[in-house]
């Protein structure tokens, strides 16, 4: 092969290896994927909401000339799925909230040592009638501890905290800051009367109590 014939031969190579290189230079972008994207927002709304049952009617046991103590109790149990949660309030239908309505007799709403502030039970000199609560979402500090409302058959628990009702107007006993279990939780209102070296005039006394459960 004579020298021009091998300095042809260089050339071509030379021109195909370029070419060559100049082709996948400019069909790798071409082999590349092409990606475009989409976005699709799922909305979901779970709508707010509250229960409360309905516990039977209280009967305590009767007063009498050798009976001075009695107690009763009634447990509402609350769901709800709000997310920041319930607040459950007692109020009375009346002023004073036990009353005998045949008669206009009543008893005295339970008369703490500062107005407003439940205290453990007592009563002196007189017949009042009183309440309290406990519970999982009960203020122990406020209503006391027990998980029961009385310390013996028709006696007040010893530990928890009593006041009277005193007006009309709506009063907290439970609370929560977040949505509750299914289960729901109960909260039991703890109610009990006395007479205490005076007689309450016999008769039939009525109070009624209701229960208000409001979404956070």
């Amino acid at each position: 092969m004579t020298k021009t014939m091998r300095e042809s031969l260089s050339l071509t190579l030379i021109a195909s290896v370029t070419l060559l290189g100049m082709f996948m230079l400019f069909e790798a972008p071409l082999m590349q994927a092409v990606t475009v994207e989409d976005q699709v927002v799922i909305n979901q709304t779970v709508t707010a909401g509250i229960s409360i049952t309905s516990p039977s009617d209280i009967t305590m046991t009767a007063l009498s000339m050798n009976q001075d103590t009695a107690t009763g109790a009634a447990t509402w149990n609350v769901k709800t799925n709000n997310q920041t949660g319930y607040t459950l309030s007692v109020n009375a239908s009346s002023t004073p909230a036990l009353r005998d309505n045949d008669t206009s007799e009543n008893f005295a709403d339970y008369t703490e040592a500062s107005a407003g502030v439940p205290e453990t039970w007592t009563v002196s000199s007189a017949y009042e009638f009183g309440f309290s609560a406990y519970g999982t979402h009960v203020n122990t500090s406020l209503y006391g501890t027990d998980a029961d409302c009385i310390n013996g058959a028709d006696v007040p628990s010893a530990t928890l905290k009593y006041q009277g009702y005193e007006s009309t107007t709506l009063i907290e006993i439970a609370s929560s800051t977040a949505e509750t279990a299914m289960a729901g939780i109960d909260t039991t209102l703890c109610v009990a009367v006395e007479q205490d070296t005076v007689y309450a005039p016999s008769g039939f006394y009525q109070a009624t109590t209701t229960a208000t459960a409001v979404t956070n």
